[in-house]
């Protein structure tokens, strides 16, 4: 693809964090103001946008599960066509640009046609938002190590990496998970943790932010009677005990016989 004179194309990866538009990075919002294009994410929070130029061209890519706008391949040919035609692209996505995000495959991409790549890094939501609840992710004295799982494959399956992490004593943090509770509970009760305790927080880091607190024997129940859905993350482990929602914990916990969850 020919560069239009005087045209230096460039291709800088945002991450956008994990919501809050607060928790953007003073390198990523300098970025934001530089950019000739913004493509971004429907996890990137659009109040990002107001940081941009006003010559910036404004594109969304947004892609979510079963909804997805633009396919992986428009995209980066998207992001190759409008570098050549305008200069600077930054390209926004939610969390970090290479969490359980295509960032690198756009890089690849976009380097073979000999453009300029930047990574600049974003907060994941993984370790932010359980922090944002009080729970750490790991605790001296409750666990030594933590898994990062994505809970559906590309497949549209149950990742196997969780029947691993289920056998560790490691905190499990899943992404993208939600629609496979009932699988992720009979896994880890197949490895005797029915009685760990779980956090589901939807929307985190934002002022809708909901967090429902559980066993693994009664969080499909709990997240059904919470009304608990994407985007969400699950975190398994005894560090939610330490939460500072706790008492809530405990308080769900001890009406599991009493209410019959199941």
């Amino acid at each position: 693809m020919q560069k239009t004179h005087n045209i230096f194309p460039k291709l800088t990866l945002v991450g956008a964090g994990p919501g809050d538009p607060d928790l953007l990075t003073i390198k990523g919002f300098k970025a934001l103001a530089e950019a000739d294009v913004i493509l971004f994410d429907a996890l990137a929070n659009e109040e990002l946008l107001k940081y941009a130029s006003k010559h910036a061209e404004l594109i969304s890519v947004g892609k979510r599960a079963g909804k997805h706008s633009m396919k992986q391949d428009e995209i980066n040919q998207l992001i190759v066509k409008k570098a050549f035609q305008r200069g600077h692209v930054v390209r926004l996505k939610g969390g970090d640009p290479f969490i359980f995000g295509r960032g690198y495959e756009e890089i690849d991409y976009a380097e073979a046609f000999g453009i300029e790549t930047v990574v600049i890094p974003g907060i994941s939501s993984f370790y932010s938002v359980p922090e944002l609840q009080k729970i750490p992710v790991t605790a001296r004295g409750t666990n030594e190590s933590f898994w990062v799982v994505t809970g559906t494959t590309a497949a549209g399956e149950l990742s196997k990496d969780i029947i691993h992490a289920a056998q560790s004593s490691a905190t499990v943090i899943i992404l993208m998970g939600m629609h496979k509770l009932a699988e992720i509970a009979a896994v880890f009760s197949s490895n005797n943790k029915q009685d760990t305790p779980v956090a589901i927080i939807q929307n985190g880091s934002l002022p809708n932010e909901k967090a429902g607190y559980s066993t693994i024997e009664s969080m499909v129940t709990m997240a059904k009677e919470q009304q608990l859905s994407n985007p969400a993350i699950i975190i398994i482990g005894e560090v939610v005990r330490l939460g500072r929602n706790s008492h809530l914990f405990e308080q769900l916990a001890s009406l599991k016989t009493e209410q019959g969850w199941k």
